[in-house]
């Protein structure tokens, strides 16, 4: 039985996954920082926070997700909408990165 090739969301969401915070080096999923990654013919949109309000590493982070997000051919645009709402916390991450920052 052979496997269902992934969809472009999930593949979009593989790659998303393998992006590491610039300071950090965790990646921004773990970190709790991506909310929602949509796709609708061939634009992925993501939703994500930063841990602070005008973090001056966004322009690295945006680079870093489209750079990422373009090594898949059927990706045509990638949209980030940023916010805050909710805020981030160290609550959101996942246990592998609190364990990696000490915090567990």
């Amino acid at each position: 039985m052979s496997k269902k090739p992934l969809s472009l969301k999930e593949q979009a969401w593989n790659k998303l996954k393998e992006i590491p915070d610039p300071e950090l080096h965790i990646p921004l999923v773990d970190m709790g920082l991506v909310y929602t990654l949509e796709e609708e013919n061939g634009t992925v949109t993501i939703t994500m926070t930063l841990t602070t309000i005008g973090c001056p590493l966004y322009g690295t982070i945006q680079q870093l997700i489209e750079n990422k997000l373009r090594e898949l051919p059927e990706v045509r645009a990638v949209q980030l909408n940023l916010t805050f709402d909710p805020p981030w916390s160290m609550d959101m991450m996942t246990e592998e990165a609190r364990m990696q920052l000490g915090l567990v």
